[in-house]
């Protein structure tokens, strides 16, 4: 959890809050044109909670955890460790990928909260300073506009994401061969083939939730 989660941070509030920044200015520019400013907070809450904020997040996850996990596991694949695990009677599924598995699934979702606030904040400022909407302007339009299917949304997708980006990860890792080389290998199709079933993934679940 520390090394997915806590280094995870740094990259995950400063995507959040440009996120909102450059959403809020350009929706800001879009709606000045019909005397709409003040419908800023809704749109930036939406498409931050809904989507933008839970696929980014999970997207920079696969990027720096899938390849991380890959690569930690193949290294240890190809140095023979995880055979040797086996031979000392531990089994590698208990020990090396469950850990990692509910690591992701605990702190994904967490993130994704923080990069949502963050967005919201960014969102907010440009608003304010750029277009001079006021804190209630902003805030009491975007909490309202937000349902309780909207909220379940923006959690379930973030959980569904982590069990992905362990489980490519951790499978691509485990399956390594051909040395160094294979080590490379299975570290790229990892953050590749995760983030394209994060694409999948939020499709249909979004798919479901339209329909409810």
């Amino acid at each position: 959890m520390d090394n997915i989660g806590v280094g995870s941070l740094p990259i995950v509030m400063l995507i959040g809050l440009f996120s909102g920044l450059i959403m809020g200015q350009q929706m800001a520019r879009a709606l000045r044109a019909y005397g709409a400013q003040g419908q800023i907070g809704p749109i930036v809450s939406i498409t931050l909670i809904r989507e933008l904020g839970p696929v980014l997040v999970a997207l920079l996850v696969a990027g720096r955890n899938a390849s991380g996990i890959a690569s930690e596991l193949g290294s240890m694949k190809v140095t023979e460790q995880i055979d040797a695990m086996r031979a000392l009677g531990t089994d590698p599924i208990q020990k090396l990928v469950t850990p990692r598995l509910i690591a992701t699934s605990f702190t994904l979702p967490l993130l994704t909260v923080i990069a949502d606030f963050l967005g919201l904040i960014g969102g907010y400022l440009i608003a304010n300073y750029e277009f001079d909407i006021r804190f209630s302007q902003f805030w009491t339009p975007a909490w309202q506009i937000l349902e309780y299917n909207d909220v379940v949304q923006g959690l379930v997708k973030p959980f569904s994401f982590a069990i992905i980006v362990a489980l490519v990860g951790c499978f691509y890792g485990m399956r390594t061969s051909g040395g160094t080389e294979g080590v490379g290998r299975a570290t790229t199709k990892a953050v590749v083939v995760s983030s394209i079933w994060i694409f999948i993934v939020t499709y249909f679940i979004g798919k479901i939730f339209v329909n409810l």
